[in-house]
């Protein structure tokens, strides 16, 4: 679907019930979550510290390094510190595209996250939707599977992991969304931007108009990220 803008559960970590997996979750009574924003780059995490007005809680955005290995340690160090025990995760940053006519800008909203063991579903995506497009309006949102690599992919690599209906794809966010549920239940979410797409690859993030586009949409999209946050803190009804 796309829209313009205009591991089996584990037990219950923190303030939040155990979720069902890909529902907005409900609060206890207690201190508010705190949100925990993890990406691979020093340029996205530079992006995503760009304001922290309305936030529900404390924002911690962690820097992983790039790769699934670091995304799983970082993420696995992180939610072991007291402070970020009981954090709501989002996976975020830079993406390619697989789906023919995005265009640098556009943003994923997972929902679900796979890796080669299984998927990982995604809680409050049609939340996180309407947030971005109050947000980033006039930009397009794609919503669907993001599937995870190793490695950059390209060409034809690139068309083949369309063909198994993923729409966009990622080196850390499904290794991030894992270890996060490896780590106790949560609400667990991820929201990327595209820099490259089918008609658009690029080589280095910054140097052409297309990973600039991107930075600045990245820049903005912390607003909608404080907002799905205070959604997953009311009372269900």
């Amino acid at each position: 679907m796309e829209r313009p803008s205009g591991p089996p559960s584990a037990p219950s970590a923190g303030p939040f019930p155990a979720p069902s997996p890909g529902s907005p979750a409900g609060a206890a009574s207690g201190p508010a979550a705190p949100l925990l924003i993890a990406c691979a780059l020093g340029i996205e995490r530079f992006a995503l510290r760009a304001g922290r007005a309305g936030a529900a809680g404390p924002v911690t955005v962690l820097r992983t390094g790039m790769g699934p290995r670091n995304a799983e340690r970082a993420v696995s160090r992180a939610l072991g510190e007291s402070r970020n025990r009981s954090a709501v995760v989002i996976a975020s940053g830079f993406c390619a595209g697989l789906v023919p006519g995005m265009n640098p800008g556009d943003l994923i909203v997972a929902d679900e996250t796979r890796h080669p063991d299984g998927s990982t579903p995604c809680t409050g995506t049609a939340l996180l939707v309407d947030a971005l497009a109050r947000a980033v309006p006039g930009r397009t949102v794609h919503t669907g599977p993001l599937t995870g690599s190793d490695h950059v992919v390209r060409g034809q690599e690139r068309a083949e992991l369309r063909a198994t209906g993923a729409v966009a794809v990622d080196m850390e966010s499904a290794a991030t969304l894992r270890s996060a549920l490896s780590a106790g239940s949560r609400p667990v979410a991820a929201v990327r931007v595209v820099v490259d797409a089918p008609e658009h690859e690029l080589v280095r993030i910054g140097t052409v108009r297309g990973g600039i586009s991107a930075f600045r949409v990245l820049r903005a999209v912390l607003p909608a990220f404080h907002e799905w946050h205070r959604s997953l803190l009311l009372p269900r009804r």
